[in-house]
């Protein structure tokens, strides 16, 4: 190789070319701006020294006098398919460009190019030379990212989680996800079970503050008929449909006190009765629990039973924020734009390094989720293959009022949406703001003026952009129109 490999921080350029005087060119601009550059004058060398050394990206000519540049394009992919190849030529067509991204290029330089076209080409083709390492790293740790079993990430912290989930998956011993929503704690219960020897059994999921109290009861254990009113039948509960497999039970800490009772009976014995019955029953669940709450504090406070915080907290797992893994946002962003661009049957697009800066510099309190939300959001807004900044601030932080509305502060305008006409009393009423001697509004009015004040904040957090609300409200795009037509919106009156 011409150029020894120092060992100075920066990405690792190889550059071919058969033009002496150009590649000693282009090693001097590319190591003033802090990359370390290595070159070749033929095919032969360049498949050589990709064999011998990493490279971060590559520069190569696609006339070169003992190979033509598409075919070595195609080896260097073949044997490093990770690394980006940014092609040079003074012979660019429309035609060549074409093929030339079709088999693989990064991209696409004419000479005489200007630095910056280069510079800002190759930084872009080294950082998306990273990210594909970093899946494929993550594909080999974990096997195929697109198991939604699998916790996703590189950094240090969710390493650790993954390993004591490794080390207690085996067992049958009861865990207890610890973290703020958002961070994953189902997908850690999943991993458990597919780890365990129940893997081939049901794994079933409940929120246990998602139901009221006898509700929730009668769904883990189930019920005799005439239990209670509406009891026409035997049902049998999660406890049984989970018989031999894992049961999670999510939002623990907010387990009613009747309900956290029988749970430690069958945490202590491994037998229940259904709800109506005094004929006990064997079980043979593993049960994972899962709260964002503090469960010692509950403790002390009364909410929550310490015996049975102790037949709980037997193994322990804290889910840490992606505030304290912010390592992992580059590749996670990465596989959520992938999976949102395979669900919407759209171009995949690639973070731009500007893009991603926003994103590292995000707190995130909705965790992972919110990550997962944002690049979908995102993709619907993208209007090119590049994402720039003000796409995902677009998301982010929702647009500011129309003009004319006035100054507003950021959490103001993220809580109020501006209403296109004075609020009707029932829209206050339904909002939960009304005066409590106001007058009752029919149902049917009450139920429209909320529907259309929701239709106006949706379309105010997607910028007017009504694909981008559809997702956000979860309806399908032909719906969403339906219901703007019924309430005279319109996205345009949306857009910044």
């Amino acid at each position: 190789m011409n150029d020894e490999i120092d060992a100075t921080p920066g990405p690792h350029i190889l550059v071919v070319d058969d033009e002496p005087h150009l590649c000693e060119l282009l090693a001097y601009r590319l190591e003033h701006h802090g990359y370390r550059v290595s070159t070749e004058l033929s095919a032969r060398g360049a498949l050589e020294a990709i064999e011998q050394t990493s490279i971060d990206a590559m520069i190569l000519d696609l006339r070169l006098d003992d190979a033509d540049g598409l075919e070595v394009l195609s080896e260097v992919l073949k044997r490093s398919p990770d690394v980006p190849v940014v092609i040079l030529t003074a012979h660019g067509t429309i035609e060549t460009a074409v093929e030339a991204i079709q088999r693989g290029a990064y991209g696409f330089l004419t000479k005489p190019f200007q630095d910056y076209e280069l510079l800002q080409k190759l930084a872009h083709a080294v950082e998306s030379g990273r990210l594909k390492r970093e899946v494929a790293g993550l594909r080999r740790i974990m096997g195929d990212a697109s198991n939604d079993s699998r916790l996703l990430g590189t950094s240090e912290a969710i390493a650790a989680v993954r390993e004591r989930i490794a080390r207690v998956a085996p067992a049958d011993a009861t865990v207890l996800l610890l973290g703020e929503s958002g961070t994953g704690k189902e997908l850690a219960a999943r991993s458990i079970h597919a780890l365990s020897p129940r893997k081939a059994k049901p794994f079933i999921a409940v929120n246990c503050g998602a139901l009221p109290a006898e509700l929730l009861e009668s769904e883990l254990f189930g019920h005799v008929k005439g239990a209670f009113t509406g009891a026409s039948r035997d049902k049998e509960g999660l406890f049984a449909a989970a018989r031999g497999g894992t049961l999670l039970l999510d939002e623990i800490g907010e387990a009613p006190h009747a309900v956290q009772v029988k749970l430690l009976r069958v945490l202590q014995e491994k037998r229940f009765t259904k709800v109506g019955s005094s004929a006990e029953e064997e079980v043979d669940v593993r049960i994972v629990a899962a709260t964002n709450r503090e469960l010692r504090a509950e403790v002390s406070a009364g909410r929550f039973r310490e015996d049975l915080f102790y037949r709980l907290h037997v193994v322990p797992i804290l889910m840490p924020p992606l505030r304290e893994r912010k390592d992992d946002i580059p590749l996670l962003a990465e596989l959520f734009l992938r999976r949102a661009a395979a669900r919407y049957n759209l171009a995949e697009p690639h973070l731009s390094p500007e893009a991603l800066s926003v994103l590292l510099a995000h707190s995130w309190p909705g965790n992972v989720r919110e990550l997962a939300n944002v690049m979908e959001g995102v993709i619907l807004l993208c209007q090119d293959k590049r994402i720039r900044p003000q796409e995902i601030k677009a998301i982010l932080s929702p647009p500011a009022r129309p003009p004319g509305s006035g100054p507003v502060s950021e959490r103001t305008a993220q809580a109020e949406p501006p209403p296109a006409e004075p609020e009707p009393p029932s829209a206050r009423w339904a909002s939960g703001v009304g005066e409590p001697d106001a007058p009752l509004p029919p149902l049917r009015a009450a139920r429209d003026s909320f529907e259309r004040a929701y239709l106006v904040e949706a379309l105010r957090r997607a910028g007017g952009n009504v694909s981008a609300a559809a997702k956000l409200a979860g309806r399908n795009r032909t719906d969403f129109h339906d219901l703007l037509r019924k309430h005279g919106l319109s996205g345009s009156d949306f857009k910044a």
